[in-house]
């Protein structure tokens, strides 16, 4: 059974810094693109940012400079580092796991608030 485990979301002021982790069990994990979505309030999920079995990043417009994925694939974790928050960066992040063969795997989510 696949599981992915996130933790590190929380409550955060505006220009503060958070970091998410994720813990996929029951995958091979080099073998997967990881990543994070969010979901804002009233609004789809979105891509925030991925990262290739290879190691290359992609990331939505609006973290660029701000955000860095990373992954650790001997501690089998994938890693957001997430700076200069803004609100608009409120929403519940969810870890997500793309598999070469096409079966993709969500996470439970985690929620991250940017407010004073």
């Amino acid at each position: 059974q696949v599981q992915l485990v996130e933790s590190g979301g929380g409550l955060v002021q505006p220009g503060g810094s958070l970091r998410l982790s994720c813990a996929p069990f029951g995958i091979v994990f080099t073998m997967y693109t990881v990543g994070w979505y969010r979901q804002a309030p009233g609004k789809q999920r979105e891509l925030v940012a991925v990262i290739s079995s290879g190691g290359s990043p992609t990331y939505a417009d609006s973290v660029k400079g701000r955000f860095t994925i990373s992954r650790d694939n001997a501690k089998k974790q994938v890693y957001l580092q997430m700076n200069s928050l803004k609100s608009d960066d409120t929403g519940v992040y969810y870890c997500n796991a793309n598999g070469a063969f096409g079966d993709n795997h969500w996470g439970q989510g985690t929620q991250v608030t940017v407010s004073s």
